[in-house]
């Protein structure tokens, strides 16, 4: 699968650069072309002339190469790459990548870069299990990017813990699995929602929920890659979705969401209904901003319009509609209930008493209930995984005419 596939691989300074070896030569042995590049730091640990050999190719460490008279442009080696992967990636660079820090020639060609990427970080557990790391994790992913995770293991500093680089081989089987998935959806037309909505309490204040976006729009994502024709309706966030067969349309109230979907629903094949939608909004907006010497404030709210039930009743035969339940108590029966109470075909169950799930979160876990009473539970892992993850099992339930 990888025979002819442009890979271009980042190294940086971690003493797990060593593996980047073993992982360049396997990717050569499945007849990949393999570029590396890597960092200052990353000279510390392992020779550009081992790479040099193993890949076929000169190793770039900086924009001008001195000794040969050469530029070295990172744009066209960004556009030249089917696909990235970073490994090892250090802390430090994934904190420039996640703030858009672009100080070496790795960092120049990942912001440059169009192509899917892959990071597979490499760092002592205390640095890996730090807010700041996690929070710099959550917006690669956010982005797009694809978190390979670190193993529990020995580490350099002598302790053991996560933190250990993933193996070389299990790096190579991530990236076949991406490039055999790469058509699976091609002809289809997904609808995906994602976000929050916010309502108008006055001109400055709304009621919203703590949604972020991130599961709609790794959805949205993936199933372009996957070569679906995708329309995102998306409510207010601050994340991109950059893919040219993705059709944004950006939407704030839940009124606003309601009609967008149900105009591009009746010319799908498959709607994922991801978004975060208030079940609720003030009955009365008022026209200014509400003064805080009030002596107090009663806010009457009335009900949004259900879309998830809307496009239940006009669904067709051939659809494939599928929705979200986020439960804090009696998860299955709930999620079993709002499933056929909307006609979907598949329900996503997120649970709140479940650590690493829900909002505001890079990870999820989730279980899969369909109409024919099977369901799936999934262990916790990266939005980006947990969207293939739902798009696999659609995919093998849909049909191809």
């Amino acid at each position: 699968m990888l025979a002819g596939k442009k890979i271009l691989v980042g190294i940086t300074g971690s003493i797990a650069a060593y593996k980047s070896a073993y992982l360049v030569r396997l990717l050569v042995k499945e007849h990949a072309e393999v570029k590396v590049m890597m960092t200052p730091a990353a000279l510390d640990f392992i020779t550009p002339l081992t790479l040099s050999t193993l890949s076929g190719n000169p190793v770039i460490c900086e924009p001008f190469d001195p000794s040969e008279g050469t530029w070295n442009s990172h744009v066209d080696l960004g556009l030249w790459a089917d696909l990235i992967v970073l490994a090892p990636l250090t802390a430090n660079t994934m904190a420039k990548m996640a703030h858009g820090i672009a100080d070496n020639f790795v960092l120049t060609a990942f912001l440059s870069a169009r192509c899917p990427v892959f990071f597979a970080p490499a760092m002592d557990m205390d640095m890996y299990k730090h807010q700041a790391t996690r929070q710099n994790i959550q917006k690669l992913t956010g982005m797009g990017c694809r978190l390979i995770e670190p193993q529990i293991g020995e580490l350099a500093s002598g302790l053991s813990g996560e933190g250990r680089m993933e193996e070389p081989e299990r790096i190579v089987e991530c990236i076949r699995q991406f490039f055999t998935k790469g058509h699976s959806l091609k002809g289809k037309k997904i609808l995906v929602s994602a976000g929050p909505t916010h309502e108008a309490i006055d001109p400055v204040r709304y009621v919203a929920n703590h949604s972020t976006g991130t599961m709609g729009f790794a959805l949205a994502n993936e199933a372009a890659r996957r070569g679906a024709s995708v329309i995102l309706v998306a409510g207010p966030s601050t994340l991109s979705a950059d893919h040219p067969d993705i059709d944004r349309k950006d939407v704030v109230t839940a009124d606003e969401m309601y009609h967008e979907c149900l105009k591009h629903f009746p010319s799908c094949d498959i709607a994922i209904m991801s978004a975060a939608v208030a079940d609720f909004r003030p009955s009365h907006p008022e026209p200014q901003k509400i003064k805080k010497d009030r002596a107090s404030l009663t806010i009457t709210l009335e009900p949004t319009a259900d879309i998830l039930k809307a496009m239940g009743q006009i669904k067709k035969t051939h659809q494939y509609l599928v929705g979200f339940a986020l439960e804090t108590d009696n998860e299955l029966e709930h999620a079993r209930e709002k499933l056929k109470n909307k006609k979907l075909n598949l329900i996503v169950l997120n649970s709140l008493k479940e650590s690493g799930a829900g909002f505001g979160f890079g990870t999820n876990k989730i279980t899969l209930i369909d109409e024919t009473g099977e369901n799936r539970e999934y262990e916790a892992k990266p939005k980006q995984e947990v969207a293939g993850d739902i798009l696999d099992w659609i995919t093998a339930r849909i049909t191809y005419e």
